[in-house]
């Protein structure tokens, strides 16, 4: 195990805090961000532990699926915008908060250089969240995530080769397995791209000869009474009744019990083939909280105070999804902020402030916002908002969506570049290509060195049993 982030200070002058970032996300970026442009001269030095080398702005992830945005402008990348910081690309594997050390596995372990020990004064956690699965037979095999830009990119990719597959098949299962597509979770990841790429697969079953629209289903399943709860009873109400006029099959009160040899099994007795399972069934917070020495609630969450601090542990600092944080501004007390973007870039900031202010031995701040509302899009000019107290749907709303989310998605050059795709949008078709070669960079040159088939055939559909009534 190798030593990492030494001070390296000059003789005879003070040595630097050693500030530690766990996270690349909303709350690790923007905290780095405001640390990096606060900091004085020779104060301290900010490492950020990264898995991946940029930020995503999950907003924006149903429109990258539906191709409305390109996949590099919904990341930010790190190197570039945290030009004082020192990034590192790995995992973080566990935190030792007693010895101020924590260990990371980097892109080096690969090629047997083993893990690094980051030591530090002062850790700042954002790791952020994972999808919460259950355990549903078949799902670790066939279901598809929806939390990364690949996952985005790849089910688009995907989406569009089940159209390919049911237009060049003669078999009428296969061809029925491949139209159906099933997304578990009636929260804002689900309905947003389930809404998206419906409206993508719409617009592109008109260059297919053999495909229409009424020949693909989409199933939307969620087990609880409502969908997309955070926009309120009324606008949850509008978006199942938008939903079901555009034929979109809604399935509340309804679990996937199973999804084996490519056939969803309901709750509610339906059972039908399909080779497309999207799963956006909720997140929990990432694993690594699991393997800190720093307390957890009962859900996983790092306790804190108002102030960011972990409650309990000098130098430690937590805020996003994997921080327990208690809302000043609810009504009930004991209420904790609910794990969104909305709570985590206001967090970021009082964060780095607060942590800045630690070190200069001036008083801390409280972190207190009401909640201002929601938006959400449910495709091409149709959406649902509850801001401020009032209900916005249809056409205003996807516009309130995109403009609230343009206002957030960081640094000036992303913004210019998502605003210059959308307007080219409005004078140019829809792109419809699927690039899922993207995914095996290597099949083609494989296929020349050692033959085969560049792509297998799709495996057998059984025959397709009929819904049961409920």
């Amino acid at each position: 195990m190798k030593a990492a982030n030494s001070r390296g200070t000059a003789p005879g002058t003070p040595p630097r805090t050693r500030i530690l970032v766990v996270g690349g996300g909303y709350v690790g970026m923007y905290t780095a961000l405001r640390l990096q442009r606060k900091l004085r001269a020779g104060e301290a030095e900010v490492t950020v532990v990264s898995p991946e080398p940029y930020m995503t702005y999950q907003p924006f992830l149903p429109e990258a699926a539906a191709g409305s945005i390109s996949p590099r402008h919904v990341v930010v990348p790190l190197r570039r915008v945290l030009g004082a910081c020192h990034v590192v690309i790995g995992e973080a594997r566990s935190i030792d908060h007693a010895k101020r050390t924590a260990t990371v596995t980097t892109l080096a372990a690969e090629d047997g250089a083993g893990d690094v020990e980051i030591a530090y004064d002062e850790l700042v956690l954002a790791p952020g969240s994972v999808s919460r699965t259950l355990p549903v037979p078949g799902l670790a095999d066939h279901g598809i995530g929806f939390k990364t830009v690949e996952e985005a990119i790849g089910l688009r990719n995907h989406v569009i080769e089940q159209m390919d597959i049911a237009s060049s098949t003669r078999d009428p299962a296969l061809r029925s397995a491949a139209l159906t597509f099933v997304f578990v979770g009636g929260g804002y990841a689900g309905v947003e791209a389930l809404g998206e790429l419906e409206d993508m697969a719409r617009y592109a079953s008109r260059f297919y000869h053999n495909i229409k629209p009424e020949d693909m289903r989409w199933v939307l399943v969620e087990a609880s009474d409502r969908i997309l709860p955070e926009v309120g009873p009324e606008m949850g109400v509008y978006t199942v009744r938008e939903l079901r006029r555009r034929n979109i099959d809604l399935r509340l009160e309804t679990r996937l019990d199973s999804c084996e040899n490519r056939v969803a099994v309901l709750s509610d007795g339906a059972r039908f083939p399909t080779r497309t399972v999207v799963w956006t069934a909720g997140v929990k917070p990432h694993p690594v909280l699991a393997a800190t020495d720093l307390p957890r609630n009962e859900r996983g969450r790092l306790v804190c105070t108002a102030r960011l601090t972990v409650d309990g542990a000098e130098h430690a600092w937590a805020a996003g999804d994997a921080a327990a944080v208690p809302d000043l501004t609810a009504d009930e007390p004991g209420r904790e902020c609910a794990p969104n973007a909305q709570h985590a870039l206001r967090q970021a900031k009082v964060l780095a402030d607060n942590l800045l202010a630690s070190l200069r031995g001036e008083p801390l701040k409280d972190y207190a916002h009401r909640y201002a509302g929601s938006v959400a899009s449910l495709g091409l000019h149709k959406g649902v908002a509850h801001v401020y107290g009032r209900k916005i749907k249809g056409y205003p709303a996807w516009f309130m969506h995109r403009a609230y989310h343009l206002s957030r998605v960081p640094t000036f050059n992303r913004k210019m570049r998502v605003l210059a795709e959308w307007s080219l949008s409005g004078l140019f078709k829809r792109e419809i290509v699927s690039l899922g070669s993207l995914e095996h960079p290597r099949a083609e040159f494989e296929l020349a060195a050692g033959g085969g088939h560049r792509t297998p055939p799709p495996p057998p559909v059984p025959d397709p049993p009929q819904d049961r009534p409920s």
